[in-house]
């Protein structure tokens, strides 16, 4: 999974430098209240809030605008009413694509995202068409730059991790997502730096993409991480690392 994993490292790199920082508070702040008014707003007591908290933080979110976000999901401040789903299709090549959608009127996001995936060669698919193939893990980026591989296997397996993985510049951190508090808490207590810590979705099976179809991928990945209403965007395409570096280049 090492071009999939490359590509999820180069996303989190792009995202603090992102001109579009905006847009990415702008669904930060989204998670945020749905998770407030589903679970209460103490981040303490309701765990996907202080998920969506700390992915503020790494953003740079500042705290008065995150605490504003908590308070209109608990209706201490008039807010936004937003609708959890998720959506299924496939991209160039028949890789898999999963979306985490936040949405105030599903009417006007699904023939959009539905546009999206027929502009970059794919399709919108059923429910259930490619959910199966993911799961649910912690997942960690460690620089390699001060630590070796030993030592961010050492803390983060004696914490509950399950794999320590190279990827290019960092090291990528996989637990389950019971584990990724225990874990991240570990790291970070080891004085390891962490470059980001999201919960996200992990393929079971991967897609090798090259050449044009490589280029695809990445094209439509990007175009609906860019919509406003899709909060996150899970894909199984595999690229070898020379053709990640051209893309990334």
């Amino acid at each position: 999974m090492a071009g999939h994993s490359k590509w999820a490292n180069i996303k989190h790199k792009k995202a603090r430098n992102d001109a579009k920082r905006g847009k990415t508070w702008s669904k930060c702040a989204r998670a945020i209240i749905v998770a407030a008014k589903n679970g209460g707003g103490d981040p303490a007591a309701n765990l996907t809030l202080r998920y969506a908290v700390d992915e503020a933080k790494a953003a740079n979110m500042p705290k008065d605008t995150i605490a504003n976000a908590i308070k209109k999901g608990t209706g201490d401040l008039g807010g936004e009413n937003y609708e959890s789903l998720i959506y299924e299709g496939y991209g160039p090549n028949g890789v898999a694509i999963m979306l985490e959608i936040l949405t105030d009127n599903r009417n006007r996001t699904a023939p959009e995202v539905k546009k999206i995936f027929e502009k970059g060669g794919g399709n919108l698919g059923t429910t259930g068409c490619v959910s199966y193939i993911f799961q649910a893990r912690g997942q960690l980026f460690v620089p390699k730059a001060g630590c070796d591989e030993e030592r961010v296997m050492e803390v983060a397996v004696e914490a509950g991790a399950e794999d320590v993985a190279d990827c290019g510049e960092s090291w990528q951190v996989l637990c389950e997502p019971g584990a990724f508090v225990a874990v991240r808490d570990a790291i970070e207590a080891a004085s390891i730096a962490v470059d980001s810590a999201e919960m996200t979705m992990i393929p079971s099976t991967t897609v090798q993409c090259t050449g044009n179809d490589a280029r695809k991928v990445i094209n439509l990945v990007e175009a609906l991480e860019d919509h406003d209403d899709v909060q996150k965007v899970h894909a199984n395409f595999e690229i070898p690392d020379e053709e990640m570096a051209a893309l990334e280049g």
